[in-house]
């Protein structure tokens, strides 16, 4: 027998409803399908070419026929009932059937409950939760006539602990309820249909990952292949398997994947439901709160030691390139010892930073321990892991915050 998890593992013939599917993890769950000869129906709502996000339904269907498969395009904004119902009409009188469900289609916002617009939640309740929802409804027939049905949602396992809900309350009320999708239909369907939920360990790289972060940022992420292979390893499973909550990397080792650098890992963790370790620190990072030497303050009433230095540091590397390609002014409220405001200021002039009040009104506000602060500028602690773990509270205009996280892996070796 082969030492390969997936060779006998075939979706040829198998026809899958993919919502989301134009780009980016959709499309990569189509195109894994697609190399066995699957029917694809991509149900996604881009039909013109979008200003910022690459692909569209007709795009994607080009790859994925090129891919071995057979792709039929439609025009699916998942808010909308009745274009759910007309796909999957479709897709029936195409292919004869659907045998596989990936509610893929998501909508997010990483924000306070003050600071996310009420059409935000709308957008993320209605993609979220109720399209996932109806999109499965619709589905449910035609997959009940299945030989080995299957939906799949990419959705986090649930876990109750505050720390998950307290900086973007709608988010996690969203894709928690397509979680409960998923644990009220296995049940449900038992024996029927196999209904399991699939969540990535690490950032994934997307398109989208690119315009909200920025250049750069792919380097903190996951290619989109590792939740194709865990979502191919999952969709030709037995529908006796049902009802689980799944971890890509967990279930890959399982399967026996052992070589994970082919997927660019990544420190940057973003698992709700699950504690994570920190990487452990390469050379250039060894130098941290504790290593950092401490200065006096140049000013009266200016605090002195390890976030004094960290500033004055920052201060020296600040160049016209930083403030030309990022274009924001950064405010942190630190508490603990060297604690109170500080600034670094990307917009106006040379640049600045230091303490106090920054020069001009801040587009970003972060709160955090000041032992944090040092640990998240001299590379020990990833911003995208302080805030998603409750360490770091964010305010103001969330693109910029993660474009900060660019500078940060530029300023590492000097801090």
């Amino acid at each position: 027998p082969s030492t390969s998890p997936f060779t006998f593992r075939k979706l040829a013939g198998c026809t899958l409803f993919i919502t989301g599917a134009s780009r980016g993890i959709g499309k990569a769950i189509a195109l894994k399908a697609a190399k066995d000869g699957a029917n694809i129906v991509i149900a996604a709502k881009t039909a013109e070419p979008h200003p910022a996000l690459p692909g569209t339904i007709y795009t994607a269907a080009e790859e994925i026929e090129a891919a071995g498969g057979k792709a039929l395009p439609c025009i699916v904004n998942v808010r909308e009932e009745q274009q759910i119902i007309n796909a999957v009409e479709k897709a029936v009188k195409t292919f004869g059937g659907i045998d596989i469900l990936v509610n893929n289609a998501s909508a997010i916002s990483l924000t306070g409950t003050l600071e996310t617009a009420t059409k935000k939640v709308n957008l993320m309740m209605d993609v979220n939760v109720r399209g996932t929802y109806l999109t499965s409804k619709a589905c449910l027939p035609y997959l009940r006539k299945s030989k080995n049905p299957h939906i799949l949602n990419l959705s986090p396992p649930m876990n109750l602990n505050p720390m998950w809900f307290k900086n973007h309350c709608a988010y996690t009320i969203s894709k928690y309820g397509m979680s409960m999708c998923v644990l009220g239909m296995a049940e449900e369907f038992r024996g029927e249909v196999a209904v399991n939920a699939l969540w990535p360990k690490t950032a994934i790289h997307t398109a989208a990952m690119d315009m909200l972060g920025g250049a750069g940022i792919e380097k903190q992420c996951r290619k989109t292949d590792i939740l194709a292979d865990a979502a191919y390893c999952i969709l030709t499973k037995p529908k006796t398997f049902t009802g689980n909550f799944i971890i890509d990397e967990v279930l890959l080792r399982e399967e026996g994947v052992k070589d994970f650098d082919v997927y660019a890992v990544s420190p940057v963790i973003f698992l709700i439901g699950a504690a994570q370790e920190e990487k452990k620190l390469g050379r250039s990072q060894q130098e941290g709160a504790e290593g950092a030497k401490v200065k006096t303050g140049s000013a009266a009433g200016t605090p002195s030691g390890p976030v004094a230095e960290t500033f004055r540091v920052i201060q020296g590397a600040v160049t016209e390139e930083y403030v030309r390609s990022t274009q924001g002014v950064f405010q942190f409220e630190l508490s603990g010892d060297g604690g109170g405001t500080w600034y670094i200021d990307l917009k106006s002039k040379a640049g600045s930073a230091g303490f106090g009040q920054p020069p001009v009104t801040a587009d970003v506000v972060m709160s955090m321990s000041s032992a944090d602060f040092v640990k998240m500028f001299t590379g020990k602690l990833k911003p995208t892991l302080a805030f998603m773990t409750g360490r770091l509270r964010i305010k103001g205009n969330m693109a910029l915050a993660i474009k900060l996280e660019k500078m940060l892996s530029q300023l590492n070796s000097k801090l």
